[in-house]
């Protein structure tokens, strides 16, 4: 240590008066790049952490909105499963007049409530998808669209949004795009060249599921104001179906007050005057682990059944308007099948049919499908197989239910849950 602080003592001194100016300005050279390159990484690392910060926001800001159009699977926007409610609302009162606001309160109904949080949080995050998709689908759906190209739009979103992953999580159905005096079950095949028009009213349902807990849904799409009238009918009908809903209410009860609201309407259509008809043989339903149809109906007329509504069921509430007969018919090409959820062990002789039936049960096991869903998979030549299955009554077909030619039919519908504690319409949103 010593030798060289005297060294660089007395090396200046060795120096003549030009090489002591070309040393300084060395020096100073050397200071000069010292410190910018001292200042640089300080720089740098400032610059780098900036852009880290403006990253992390704009991933936070990512994970609190949906992109355009929407593309963020739902469990991501909900990180920590936090899914949004739906509409909870209190029980109706009794018949004696009751109160039903003593299950809010009470500390029994609410550990219930919590028992079930797992199951509530699967209905809801399928609700999300099904708000989100149908909000996507309002922004672009117009006349002169083809119904394919509509419902395949519809489903890809809906994939994306429910993070499609086998039985776990899906689509619960085939998209249901009914016309006119068709009221349900139509959804276009392959090569259906069916165009939306301005003059259509058009029943847009489809369903979402988590862990098969299902969320059917549907609205009216229309493009001419005509048909407004009809559309506030049907829409003022399933609320007050759902309004009346509630544990230990009888399902007869249900009908009888939809049927008296509808018919309250009349509506005008290209000079003609018509009373609104709930089409009586179309009905509201129980939902069931992977079974859109779980056993009990919901009439929309009275005289249904006098069943009663009971604790944690779940129910698809739906209401259906016409200016036809009030009825309706198979009529149409099939596109919608299900396998028949009590179906034990039936032989089949055809190789294609067990093959088919192998697929349907790994894709679909018991929720419905449909021909373009198969077509998808990259299965051919399988209608023959269908049909077989069809025939041994392992698949049930459900052709489109259509009322009188030249009607109009018209439909809502919302998935309630029946809640220890409330009633919550799990897939209310802002639209209706």
């Amino acid at each position: 240590m010593a030798e060289l602080q005297h060294d660089q003592e007395v090396q200046p001194q060795l120096l003549n008066g030009s090489e002591r100016e070309e040393a300084d300005i060395s020096k100073k050279r050397r200071r000069k790049k010292r410190k910018s390159k001292s200042s640089a990484p300080d720089g740098d690392e400032g610059e780098n952490s900036a852009g880290k910060r403006k990253k992390k926001k704009k991933k936070k800001k990512g994970l609190k909105g949906q992109t355009d159009p929407p593309s963020i699977p739902i469990c991501e926007l909900y990180p920590h499963g936090d899914f949004p409610k739906g509409e909870e609302c209190e029980y109706p009162p009794s018949k004696d007049g009751r109160s039903a606001t003593w299950r809010t309160s009470s500390e029994e109904k609410r550990v219930l409530d919590r028992a079930s949080e797992e199951t509530w949080s699967d209905f809801r995050q399928a609700a999300e998808a099904h708000r989100q998709v149908r909000s996507y689908v309002r922004s672009w759906i117009k006349p002169g669209m083809t119904m394919i190209n509509i419902c395949e739009r519809l489903e890809d979103c809906s994939r994306q949004l429910i993070k499609e992953n086998g039985l776990k999580a899906g689509l619960a159905f085939p998209t249901g795009c009914s016309i006119n005096h068709c009221a349900a079950h139509y959804t276009p095949n392959a090569g259906d060249p069916t165009v939306l028009r301005y003059d259509d009213v058009c029943k847009i349902d489809f369903g979402t599921h988590i862990n098969g807990r299902i969320i059917d849904c549907a609205f009216t799409v229309t493009f001419n104001p005509k048909y407004d009238r009809l559309l506030e009918a049907v829409s003022d009908a399933t609320n007050t179906g759902i309004r009346v809903a509630g544990i230990d209410v009888r399902l007869c009860d249900i009908g009888e007050t939809i049927q008296e609201v509808m018919e309250s309407y009349e509506v005008e259509i290209d000079g003609k005057t018509y009373q609104v008809k709930p089409i009586r043989n179309l009905n509201g339903h129980s939902i069931g682990p992977y079974r859109i149809h779980s056993g009990k109906t919901v009439p929309i007329v009275k005289g249904g059944e006098a069943t009663r509504m009971e604790e944690g069921e779940t129910y698809a509430i739906e209401t259906f308007g016409s200016t036809g007969r009030g009825a309706v018919h198979d009529d149409m090409e099939c596109s919608h099948y299900m396998k028949n959820f009590a179906v034990g062990h039936v032989p089949i002789r055809l190789p294609r049919a067990k093959h088919l039936l192998n697929v349907i049960n790994e894709n679909f096991s018991t929720l419905a499908f449909c021909r373009r869903w198969l077509d998808r998979l990259g299965e051919t030549k399988y209608l023959m197989a269908l049909k077989n299955l069809c025939d041994l009554g392992i698949i049930d077909p459900y052709p489109p239910l259509c009322d009188i030619k030249g009607s109009y039919t018209a439909q809502y519908e919302h998935t309630i849950l029946l809640r220890p504690t409330c009633k919550e319409v799990v897939s209310r949103g802002d639209d209706y």
